[in-house]
């Protein structure tokens, strides 16, 4: 990892994998689309790694989906990925960018704020008033910086930007051309091979600001769904720990008891049901991955910096209480009725969920004096 790459909090997909990405550059296992910087069994290859070229998977939910994905971004519709939240949309989103274009960071985040003028252009007023219309004078989006280089662009949250913002994608996304009536009747700008859209909503946002019928039908819709496989929903939260972590070398990470239990829990939580069948309230709170991974991250602190120690089921018990309680009352209660009846019968069985249990009584009796 590059002095520059360090220097941030978050690098873009293209420079953390730059070294991955230029190998599979020169990958001529197949025919490429004009545009495109890697064929499109390299881009699978990125994405869902290749283990005989040392690439390991970076979403692990499901190939056949990522396969449908890249097939979509070589036609000419865009592509939307709904979900729940926390189910990776927005990283999917951005690994095909980077693998397609070489470039992710050419990102619309939609909300109440956009304008159109996000979504085509605006003018550098300065020299708007010194010297009038001019190409020199606009201010490309995104999108419009997209266009002119052939490379994919991302929206973020789609739903949550006003009608008229997104009616402006249609005949961006039919024609791939924008119109720039200020230099002139005729004057346009075509969108060049390589350039498509790559958007995504949550299912919970449904309603908010929901999608024409003719703004759908420019995507081939796609649903991300939770990771099935506990297994791989373990291999994926302990690897992104560690990438989190790698800026604390003196931390210890959570050894695979601890990883057990916080996915377990999580998993139990969010279907609704434990591995034997056995039904327990569900919270509305989002129990996604990417939460598992935040809470993670934050009882690796908690353990490394405030008890001077190793990860236990304590420090994740002392942190599920700020993912489940959000706005929900209800969702103190479920979390109660979850440790009263499940944690505390598997805590009779196991160091790590007796640990768990305790500190979990606690954190609640707490909440609940607070009350």
């Amino acid at each position: 990892m590059s002095d520059h790459t360090k220097a941030v909090l978050r690098p873009a997909a293209e420079t953390v994998y730059a070294d991955q990405l230029a190998a599979l550059a020169t990958d001529d296992s197949g025919p490429r689309p004009d545009g495109w910087q890697r064929t499109p069994r390299a881009v699978r290859r990125f994405i869902i790694g290749d283990k005989a070229l040392g690439i390991d998977a970076k979403f692990v939910n499901d190939d056949a989906l990522v396969d449908r994905c890249i097939v979509s971004l070589m036609g000419r519709q865009g592509l939307m990925l709904v979900g729940e939240p926390g189910t990776a949309k927005s990283l999917l989103s951005e690994l095909l960018a980077a693998a397609i274009s070489g470039r992710s960071t050419a990102v619309i985040q939609g909300s109440a704020g956009i304008i159109e003028d996000h979504l085509r252009y605006g003018w550098n007023y300065a020299l708007l008033l010194a010297e009038g219309p001019s190409p020199g004078a606009m201010v490309p989006s995104p999108v419009l910086s997209a266009m002119q280089a052939g490379h994919i662009v991302r929206v973020e949250e789609l739903t949550r930007c006003a009608p008229e913002v997104q009616d402006v994608l249609i005949s961006l996304m039919s024609e791939k051309t924008i119109t720039v009536p200020e230099l002139g009747s005729e004057y346009e700008l075509r969108a060049k091979p390589g350039f498509n859209v790559i958007g995504t909503a949550n299912l919970r946002d449904r309603g908010v600001h929901d999608m024409s019928s003719a703004l759908k039908r420019r995507f081939n819709f796609e649903t991300v769904h939770p990771i099935a496989d506990a297994g791989y929903e373990k291999a994926l939260v302990a690897r992104q720990l560690k990438e989190r972590m790698a800026e604390h070398p003196q931390a210890t990470l959570p050894d695979s008891d601890v990883l057990d239990l916080l996915v377990t829990v999580f998993r139990d939580l969010r279907l609704g049901r434990l591995e034997d069948g056995t039904m327990v309230a569900s919270p509305k709170a989002v129990m996604s991955t990417a939460e598992i991974v935040n809470l993670a991250h934050a009882a690796t602190l908690d353990a490394t910096y405030l008890d001077g120690g190793t990860v236990a089921g304590g420090h994740i018990a002392r942190q599920l209480p700020g993912v489940v309680f959000k706005d929900v009352a209800e969702d103190a209660r479920k979390l109660r009725s979850y440790i009263d009846l499940v944690a505390r019968d598997r805590a009779n069985k196991s160091t790590v969920w007796r640990d768990f249990f305790h500190a979990a009584q606690q954190a609640l009796a707490r909440i609940e004096i607070g009350d």
